[in-house]
C-alpha cells in the first residue's frame, strides 16, 4: 500500500465528521450534475456519482431528491467551482476547492482566512502543482469475483495506481488518475460491481511534519477553511 492509502487513511475519519456540511457539499455537487447532464441518473453519470455518494453519507432519499428537483429549476443558479491556492504557516502548501454562486464573496472569505491566520494567499498554479490529482472508487468486495491480482490487470487500461483492501468497511480501493474516472466507472457497471462511493483528491508528492504549536498554527487555518460555506475540500501537504 502506497502514498494513496496512507493519505485516504488519515483523511477518513474527517471527511464526514460533520453531517451538516457534509449535505451541504452534496447538495451542490448534485446542482452542479444536473445542471451539466440532466435529472436523470441512467443517462447522466456524475449524477449517478453523487448519488452513490449521497447514500453512503447517509444523506435521506427526501434531500436527494429535493436537490435534484431544485437544481431542474431554471431559476436555480448553477455553482461555480473555483480552485485557490497558497501557503499556511511554516511553510504548508494549501489547496482549496470551492463551489460558489457568488465568486466575490468567495475569493474575499478565502483571502481573509489566509490572512488573518498568519498564511499567504497565493496566485493560481503557485502550489497546485505539489499535488497529483485522482480518482478513486470505494466498491463492494464482494461484487468482485476475481482475485485481486487478476482485477489489477484488468484495471492497468486505466493506468490504476493502487488497488487495496480495506477490511473495516468489507471494500475494495481503487485509485487511478483523474482523467480516468468515467471508464473505469462504465468497467465496473458494465460489470455489476457496485460502487459504494467515489470521487476525487489532491495526493501531496511530498509532506511535512510539525509539532506543538507549529502544528497547531496550521490547523486553525484548515479549521477556517473548512467552515466556509463555499468550500467543498481543502488539500494540504502536512502530515496528519
Amino acid at each position: 500500500m502506497g502514498r494513496a492509502f496512507e493519505f485516504r487513511k488519515a483523511r477518513k475519519m474527517k471527511r464526514w465528521s460533520a453531517m451538516a456540511k457534509t449535505f451541504t457539499r452534496i447538495g451542490k455537487d448534485i446542482v452542479m450534475a444536473v445542471k451539466e447532464g440532466g435529472a436523470n441518473p441512467d443517462s447522466n453519470s456524475r449524477l449517478r456519482a453523487v448519488m452513490q455518494n449521497a447514500k453512503a453519507a447517509n444523506m435521506p432519499k427526501e434531500n436527494v431528491e429535493r436537490a435534484i428537483k431544485k437544481a431542474t429549476d431554471k431559476d436555480t443558479d448553477n455553482y461555480k467551482e473555483v480552485l485557490f491556492e497558497g501557503y499556511a504557516p511554516n511553510g504548508i502548501a494549501v489547496v482549496v476547492e470551492t463551489a460558489t454562486d457568488n465568486n466575490n464573496r468567495t475569493v474575499a472569505n478565502v483571502r481573509a482566512c489566509f490572512n488573518k491566520n498568519d498564511g499567504a494567499f497565493g496566485t493560481s498554479g503557485s502550489v497546485v502543482f505539489m499535488f497529483d490529482r485522482t480518482c478513486n472508487f470505494n466498491i463492494k468486495a464482494s461484487d468482485v469475483k476475481v482475485e485481486m491480482d487478476d482485477l489489477e490487470m484488468d484495471l492497468l487500461d486505466f493506468e490504476v495506481e493502487e488497488v487495496f483492501k480495506d477490511e473495516e468497511e468489507n471494500s475494495i480501493v481503487i485509485y487511478a488518475p483523474f482523467e480516468e474516472f468515467g471508464g473505469i466507472q462504465k468497467y465496473l457497471e458494465d460489470n455489476s460491481i457496485e460502487i459504494i462511493s467515489s470521487g476525487f483528491e489532491r495526493i501531496p508528492n511530498n509532506t511535512k511534519q510539525l509539532e506543538g504549536t507549529q502544528l497547531e498554527e496550521v490547523e486553525k487555518l484548515l479549521e477556517k477553511l473548512e467552515e466556509d460555506e463555499d468550500v467543498q475540500n481543502v488539500y494540504h501537504n502536512m502530515v496528519s
